[in-house]
């Protein structure tokens, strides 16, 4: 089992805790590069349900993302909002995502993110 860093839980646990989506971070994961910014997990959820709810196709999957969430112990998951994966000189997509990285599968990161020029 790996143990995951407890500095990068610890950053996870104060997102979760002040409610913040302010913090900047980029991580590597399974090879892909992610930079972006951290939310807490209930913001991440409420604005995947809102996007899923406008698609005509995926709007029955957003009752998934609106359940509410109550865990114990530190978190397990980074919840990434405007982040982008970086291929090449290009983040993907343009405008950001959302994303969701398990903490034991980043294998490196730093606090900030990445502008494209």
């Amino acid at each position: 089992m790996v143990k995951p860093d407890e500095l990068i839980v610890d950053i996870a646990a104060r997102v979760e805790s002040g409610q913040s989506s302010q913090m900047s971070l980029t991580v590597v994961t399974g090879g892909a590069v992610i930079t972006g910014r951290l939310a807490p997990e209930s913001v991440w959820r409420t604005r995947v349900a809102e996007v899923l709810k406008d698609s005509d196709q995926l709007a029955e999957f957003a009752s998934v993302f609106d359940a509410p969430v109550e865990r114990e112990g530190p978190p397990t998951h980074l919840h990434f909002h405007v982040a982008r994966i970086i291929q090449g000189t290009v983040g993907v997509p343009e405008t950001g995502g959302m994303y969701r990285v398990a903490i034991e599968d980043v294998s490196a990161w730093t606090v900030g993110d990445f502008s494209y020029s």
